[in-house]
């Protein structure tokens, strides 16, 4: 594997209500700030911005690849990515064709993060059954393998028309479009990825980041059973995170946000007990599950996960609940200009000291 790191962010272009006023936030203007946010990460020199799909209010990028085209034409470097495009529930053709086409517009910087996602919205508003949640998804994933290896397509499933010898285009620039999968801590997943030789992005949301230590080892094993090289197969781990100044500005900043947007999903889905402020702060401390904090803190927990994981990719999931735009704006910047550099820093001295084959 290359050695060194990739930092990036991924979003969801949050437009929660403001939590101090119950004021509605102004969709377009999101989507713009969004966008804006993308250009900034170019500039400061982050390496990836992945942008999730969703389909309810709160969350308004139904359609990644489009968001994703408006950055790809304002940005020079920066891979973009989805984060992720909800695979089960969409056509694999049109996946492809999109982020081929992003890949045209980016000369190359395209990657697609599938997933089975996380909410359900999209599967009753595409007509899909919810019973058929894991064979959607693998049935969909091996066509979207095949069409980023073939460009004239014979296929049949169950569970889509099949494809009779039909060119697809157009193709990407790159050889061979990235393809991650997200997974979220069911073993099965990792296996599915590691059989096929993909990547994965781990989230760890509102948990510590130990207890994944096993989740990752798996995978490892597993992709060397398969016949495939650990060491060539990168890992990208996704945790809440923001950056401000100082340490208690971050936590201000974004500890409404957070905590709104955590508390709704979670009543949405029955969990019980609500965060309060100090089981955020709690959720702050060197084991816990938030990147919150200056960017002498984000870069120490940063390093501490790369020691755990042997990540290649950190994914911070920032603009939870929807932050000020220009306290965004500051985040991105402290970000690229004083945590990268420290972070990429001491990864090649680790890996100078012990080559990632021998961690």
């Amino acid at each position: 594997m290359t050695q060194g790191i990739e930092l990036g962010i991924y979003s969801f272009g949050d437009a929660t209500p403001d939590p101090a006023t119950g004021r509605a936030i102004d969709v377009g203007q999101r989507v713009r700030d969004l966008v804006d946010e993308i250009v900034l990460a170019d500039e400061v020199g982050l390496d990836v911005f992945g942008v999730g799909e969703h389909h309810r209010p709160d969350f308004p990028v139904s359609s990644p690849a489009v968001v994703l085209a408006a950055a790809a034409a304002r940005t020079s470097r920066i891979r973009l990515t989805s984060a992720v495009t909800v695979l089960s529930s969409d056509d694999p053709v049109r996946v492809f064709q999109d982020f081929a086409t992003i890949d045209l517009i980016s000369q190359g910087r395209a990657e697609i993060m599938a997933g089975r996602g996380s909410f359900i919205e999209s599967f009753p508003l595409f007509g899909y059954d919810l019973a058929d949640y894991q064979g959607l998804f693998l049935e969909k994933l091996d066509l979207l393998l095949q069409l980023r290896e073939e460009e004239v397509v014979t296929w049949s499933g169950s569970r889509r028309a099949p494809i009779e010898g039909r060119a697809v285009h157009p193709r990407p620039q790159q050889e061979r479009l990235p393809i991650w999968i997200a997974v979220g801590g069911t073993p099965q997943s990792v296996v599915n990825a590691a059989a096929r030789g993909l990547p994965i992005s781990v989230a760890i949301i509102g948990a510590a980041a130990q207890p994944f230590i096993p989740f990752v080892n798996l995978y490892r094993e597993a992709l060397e059973e398969f016949g495939h090289d650990p060491a060539a197969v990168p890992v990208s781990i996704g945790s809440h995170g923001f950056i401000a100044d100082t340490s208690q500005k971050a936590a201000d900043i974004s500890a409404p946000g957070i905590m709104a947007a955590m508390n709704q999903i979670g009543s949405e889905r029955g969990w019980g007990s609500q965060i309060d402020r100090a089981q955020f702060d709690r959720m702050r401390q060197p084991h816990g599950a938030l990147m919150v904090g200056s960017p002498a803190e984000v870069t120490e927990k940063i390093l501490a996960e790369y020691e755990m994981f042997g990540n290649r990719r950190v994914l911070l999931h920032m603009g939870v609940g929807n932050p000020p735009h220009a306290d965004m704006m500051r985040a991105i910047e402290l970000y690229g200009t004083e945590v990268a550099p420290a972070v990429r820093k001491e990864i090649a001295r680790l890996d100078a000291a012990a080559p990632v084959g021998a961690r």
